[in-house]
């Protein structure tokens, strides 16, 4: 049996409410045996959610399957790691490629899509972009059910750290990099 590959392309502001509902399913289908109920519950109030910034730049991919949007990811030109528009709190200033490691960021995918190379292909046109705008290294805030994919894929730990929330709430993640040179 032959898989279809889904369509790889630059989200749209219309499609907001729909990749907002994507996150939420992803992350609590995901997430499972990884982080508890209420740091799942936590991180979709305080972290994980849509980046506008990201769909701005023209850097957020969507995944899309019969007309279904079954996965979305982006990379970024800009200093923040991780976390939707939510967890904003400064302007979020351009990174020099010269210097800096593009943001792999905002990866998620429908479970009842996943583990089947959707990730891969989001990354894969990812790293292409970051490569063209000449970012020679790349980084992201993984979360833990990410971790084995990005693993696959030749990302390495850099470090593991612990998110606090404002109601108490901890979330581990993992910061991973890759040269792309």
């Amino acid at each position: 049996m032959t898989l279809e590959l889904p369509q790889i392309r630059p989200a749209t502001m219309s499609e907001i409410p729909t990749l907002e509902a994507l996150i939420a399913a992803s992350v609590r289908g995901l997430s499972i045996g990884y982080y508890s109920p209420t740091q799942i519950e936590s991180a979709l109030v305080h972290v994980f959610g849509v980046d506008t910034q990201l769909i701005a730049d023209g850097t957020y991919f969507i995944a899309e399957l019969d007309g279904q949007i079954v996965g979305c990811g982006g990379w970024s030109k800009r200093k923040t790691l991780f976390g939707g528009d939510q967890a904003k709190e400064a302007e979020d200033n351009l990174l020099d490629p010269n210097t800096d490691a593009a943001r792999i960021r905002a990866f998620f995918i429908h479970p009842d899509f996943a583990r089947r190379g959707i990730g891969k292909l989001l990354i894969e046109a990812c790293e292409t972009a970051a490569k063209n705008a000449g970012f020679h290294h790349l980084e992201m805030g993984a979360t833990l059910p990410g971790e084995p994919m990005y693993r696959a894929v030749g990302y390495e730990v850099i470090e593991r750290f612990d998110l606090p929330f404002p109601d108490g709430v901890v979330l581990p993640l993992v910061r991973m990099g890759k040269s792309i040179t």
